[in-house]
């Protein structure tokens, strides 16, 4: 039986479940005052707002889930990774939320036009990708199937570094001119990116000297 989670590590997911849900709850509620008073604070387009901010979200989400393992290896807590995956299914939620938000007010329920779309524009095609990729991740969070899957599970989700590259190059795209944000997330990127490759590669020369040293 797996250990029961302390008191302060519950108190502290509970507190996570709820500013992770605070943007969404906020921003239902500036839809419905947008759409019972028309002054939301949705700004002139809401339609682009609505997506704009649940994208970012699911981006922000996802760069805190890359910054976990980094963070753990600092601080010596292995108390984070428990966090991981939390953090990890609410980029996927947000980013669901985004892809909906996308077919159900800007298709207006012409849904069968996304793959001319997705054909059609780069930042779409890129930003599928990344949906689509997170899909079996969500799908194999849980402890039956990191068991099930075994090795193969941690294989399965280092797709994550590619979901991180296309989501930022998703938003690089989208915005077209005024890159100022995006190239802020390419750099968190690059920077969660860069300490696995440098870890790695430090394990290998490690790994080399020790065979030396044995033969």
């Amino acid at each position: 039986m797996p250990p029961r989670a302390s008191n302060p590590l519950i108190a502290t997911k509970t507190l996570v479940h709820a500013l992770a849900l605070t943007p969404a709850a906020i921003l239902a509620w500036q839809i419905r005052a947008e759409f019972l008073t028309g002054s939301g604070g949705l700004g002139a387009d809401p339609v682009a707002e609505i997506e704009h901010r649940l994208g970012l979200w699911a981006l922000r989400f996802l760069m805190m889930t890359l910054a976990i393992t980094p963070l753990r290896q600092i601080t010596g807590q292995p108390v984070l990774l428990r966090f991981r995956r939390l953090l990890g299914l609410y980029a996927f939620a947000y980013a669901t939320l985004h892809f909906s938000a996308y077919l159900v007010l800007d298709l207006r329920g012409y849904w069968t036009q996304i793959f001319e779309e997705i054909a059609k524009r780069p930042y779409i095609t890129v930003g599928f990708a990344a949906w689509l990729l997170l899909v079996p991740l969500a799908l194999t969070s849980t402890q039956a199937a990191i068991r099930r899957l075994g090795r193969n599970w941690a294989r399965l989700h280092k797709l994550v570094y590619a979901i991180g590259v296309l989501a930022v190059l998703h938003f690089w795209w989208l915005v077209k001119s005024d890159v100022r944000e995006p190239a802020l997330y390419a750099g968190i990127l690059a920077v969660l990116l860069g300490w696995r490759g440098w870890n790695a590669l430090n394990k290998r020369r490690l790994s080399a000297r020790r065979k030396a040293a044995a033969g």
